[in-house]
C-alpha cells in the first residue's frame, strides 16, 4: 500500500507545505544568507517551491470551514516562503541597489 503523501495523484496539504519549507532551506543554504552569493541554482528551489504551492492549492475547498481557512493560512505562508526565495535568487543581481556614489 502506497502512502497518500508520496502518490502526487491525490491531494496531500502536509505534501505541499514539506516541499515549501524544504525549498527555502535548501535555498538558504545555496544562497549563504548573510553574504548573498549570486547563485544561478537557485531557480530548482523556487521551482519546487511554486509546486509546492499549487500542491497546497489543490486543497481547497469549495465551501467555508475551518479546514478551508487552515488551508488560506497555509498558503499565505507558502507565498511568503516563495518570495523569499526570490528575493535570495533577485537580489545579488541588483547592482543599483547597493552602488555608492
Amino acid at each position: 500500500m502506497k502512502s497518500s503523501l508520496l502518490n502526487p495523484r491525490k491531494r496531500s496539504l502536509l505534501r505541499g507545505s514539506l516541499l515549501v519549507l524544504l525549498s527555502l532551506a535548501i535555498a538558504l543554504l545555496l544562497s549563504d544568507f548573510p553574504h548573498n552569493r549570486a547563485n544561478p541554482f537557485l531557480i530548482l528551489p523556487a521551482i519546487a517551491a511554486i509546486f509546492g504551492t499549487a500542491d497546497t492549492v489543490r486543497c481547497m475547498q469549495r465551501r467555508w470551514s475551518f479546514y478551508h481557512g487552515g488551508v488560506l493560512l497555509c498558503i499565505y505562508m507558502d507565498l511568503m516562503a516563495l518570495c523569499m526565495i526570490l528575493f535570495f535568487l533577485l537580489y545579488p543581481y541588483t547592482h543599483w541597489i547597493t552602488s555608492s556614489q
